[in-house]
């Protein structure tokens, strides 16, 4: 280890000296946002990059294991909802003095969870829908908006996102699935580094195989 010191998800700022740049997992304070081990932020408050996200609402923003998330993000939450099935979009049950009770969840176009699962890159100033679920291993490109769901191991960009391409051949997809890399110890992931972050991916499948 570097200095003797273990990685710690703890760690609000990994880098000692630069504080634009935070574990997400530590500083949660919504009951709501749940953040696993390692994701970060090139930000100092992960919170204010999550909008919509009224107290009366039960829907989560769930992100999963080493997730890299660059600054300007939004991630719109499911309250940013307007009823589309009636009249009228005017929200009056949300404004005081207005004698409207709110409309069942079936009237509302948006309703549940959004998802970001492990090890994605998000771009600088990408906005995500509510309801969006964005699969391991998934590249969201900058200033790209992300209005429909994202499968793992696939490159998105653009407004609204278009697939680029599949990160890695089904093999070498198979061959990750099964290792899990990310679910290993710390002391494993550190002895694993050479091959996670090799370019020379036919050497990454033979190692992957052992």
């Amino acid at each position: 280890m570097k200095n003797w010191k273990t990685p710690n998800p703890n760690t609000i700022h990994p880098i000692a000296w630069y504080d634009k740049e935070i574990y997400v997992k530590p500083t949660i304070t919504n009951k709501n946002i749940i953040v696993w081990d390692f994701t970060y932020i090139a930000d100092s408050d992960f919170e204010s990059h999550v909008t919509h996200f009224y107290e009366w609402n039960n829907d989560k923003l769930i992100i999963w294991k080493f997730c890299q998330i660059w600054a300007w993000v939004e991630f719109v939450m499911n309250w940013a909802n307007h009823q589309m099935n009636a009249v009228s979009t005017f929200p009056f049950y949300t404004l005081e003095w207005w004698e409207q009770t709110p409309p069942s969840t079936d009237d509302l176009p948006l309703k549940w969870d959004t998802l970001i699962w492990n090890d994605v890159w998000i771009g600088q100033n990408v906005t995500i829908l509510p309801w969006i679920h964005i699969g391991d291993w998934a590249i969201i490109w900058a200033n790209s908006v992300v209005s429909k769901d994202v499968e793992p191991y696939t490159i998105v960009a653009w407004n609204p996102i278009k697939v680029i391409r599949k990160r890695f051949d089904d093999e070498l997809i198979q061959l990750l699935e099964e290792f899990k890399w990310r679910d290993k110890s710390i002391e494993e992931i550190n002895e694993l580094i050479p091959i996670l972050t090799s370019s020379d991916l036919n050497k990454v499948k033979e190692q992957l195989k052992k």
